[in-house]
């Protein structure tokens, strides 16, 4: 299997990465969404959202993740598009599955809302 070096993931992939914590120098591997394009692809990058339980107290723009097993996940969880990180695609350690387009679209929409003025 060729190692996440080789592999290009497209918006709306889940990914499985060390996603840094907000509040502290350290990492937890858990499921992120791929939301950023070729165009920071193409400058060596990678932007993620966090996914996490659903059983996490949700904030205003989660979106809810309706069929986590085709997302390559095991329990329900959210997508929280407020919490970002930007990562080397090397950070990557694989793909899981992939976001439904409807919610992949709210995610979408709703980090672009959050960007410029």
């Amino acid at each position: 299997m060729p190692t996440s070096r080789a592999l290009i993931f497209a918006p709306g992939d889940v990914v499985v990465v060390p996603f840094p914590y907000s509040d502290r120098f350290a990492e937890k591997r858990r499921p992120a969404l791929v939301v950023s394009n070729d165009k920071v692809r193409s400058e060596g990058f990678v932007w993620l959202v966090m996914i996490t339980s659903a059983q996490n107290s949700k904030l205003s723009h989660d979106v809810t993740i309706e069929n986590p097993s085709d997302a390559g996940l095991t329990a329900a969880s959210i997508v929280r598009p407020t919490k970002i990180a930007n990562v080397e695609p090397s950070r990557i350690i694989r793909r899981a599955g992939r976001l439904g387009d409807e919610e992949a679209a709210a995610v979408f929409d709703t980090v672009r809302s959050f960007i410029g003025r």
